[in-house]
């Protein structure tokens, strides 16, 4: 390349970067809350890839889709309960907003988990049984993601229901539940009632996988499978069993986080949805540490912070461009990530 060429190519990647240094400074408190809201949905994704990783060394591309299984889980859920999605916020009383979003979390969940489980026995199970190879797993969980993407993309809209077309190309009409209300402000940042049941329910549910994960008995068997699966199968423990529950557990997460998801972005559900969320919440698995799981919430909140300063420091369209170099420039630094502690080796 010539110098000229060079300098013309510096000089249009300068051109299409908005130093906006001011505007990261006056919005700083704003944009740390909008970050941690999104970080809080990114963390509970990554506990997934989490769990999977730390038990069987695998990463589960098709974790994503089953993120997005449950954006449309909670759809179905609540046509099957008579709401019908509208372009109007739901007004009918906060008791009923209430049963709705509960219902909506629980169906979302279970389907996101049995999505889950059902993945697990059906490719991979199969390949593990025949002692693959890695690569033959990675190959497996890219493929199927492709597949689950492209049934609701394509086999999802032949089962309409009612007025509502589900699946297809275009997102979803909203879901919209909840208005955002501004509950109280603080540094000039607004924060909202949809931003304050984000992070809470994050919060609860981080807390409780930590406590199932470290306090109890099945806990300690996934912990033993991590460490030493030849091992913990010698001592009793049923590998088969925790490899399933792991990934229940995982989907059950990516269910709730695809509710949460929805309070935030109500057009978000689409077949293509858990694409770009997902291998953001794959990043921050790996920014925390993957096999951690506190390191899978650290690196989400990071990296939703981090997106959120991107964005308004280069510009909109650099955000996830933002996120990814945080990625690459922390694990040049430590390459296991923030923490870095698998999950065979955490503390009891």
């Amino acid at each position: 390349m010539t110098t000229t060429a060079l300098a013309e190519g510096v000089q249009l990647l300068g051109g299409s970067i908005d130093f906006n240094y001011n505007a990261v400074i006056d919005n700083f408190w704003q944009l740390t809350v909008d970050g941690v809201t999104y970080g809080a949905i990114y963390a509970l994704v990554a506990v997934g890839y989490t769990l999977v990783y730390g038990v069987l060394r695998l990463i589960n591309f098709a974790h994503s889709e089953v993120f997005m299984l449950g954006l449309f889980g909670q759809l179905i859920g609540l046509l099957v309960l008579g709401f019908a999605p509208a372009p109007d916020v739901y007004t009918q009383g906060a008791v009923l907003t209430v049963v709705y979003l509960a219902m909506a979390g629980i169906i979302g969940a279970l389907i996101s988990g049995g999505a889950a489980v059902g993945l697990e026995r059906i490719a991979y199970r199969p390949l593990r049984l025949r002692g693959a190879k890695p690569l033959s797993f990675l190959i497996t969980a890219i493929g199927m993601s492709f597949v689950l993407q492209e049934f609701v993309h394509y086999v999802l809209p032949k089962l309409k229901w009612g007025d509502t077309q589900l699946g297809g190309t275009n997102a979803q009409q909203g879901v919209q539940l909840v208005e955002p209300t501004d509950q109280f402000s603080f540094g000039g940042a607004s924060v909202t009632n949809i931003m304050i049941i984000i992070v809470l329910a994050a919060v609860v549910l981080a807390v409780t996988t930590e406590l199932l994960i470290n306090r109890t008995k099945f806990g300690r068997g996934i912990r033993a499978v991590a460490q030493d699966p030849d091992t913990a199968t010698l001592m009793g423990v049923s590998r088969e069993r925790v490899i399933m529950l792991t990934f229940l557990i995982g989907g059950i997460l990516a269910g709730a986080a695809a509710l949460l998801y929805t309070l935030k972005i109500p057009n978000g559900i689409i077949y293509s949805g858990g694409f770009i969320l997902g291998i953001k919440a794959f990043s921050a698995a790996v920014l925390g540490g993957i096999g951690n799981l506190r390191g899978a919430l650290l690196g989400g909140l990071i990296l939703g912070v981090v997106e959120q300063y991107g964005q308004l420091f280069f510009g909109t369209q650099w955000r996830d461009v933002v996120a990814f170099v945080v990625l690459v420039l922390v694990l040049m630094v430590r390459p296991t990530g923030i923490l870095g502690e698998s999950l065979g080796r955490a503390r009891a």
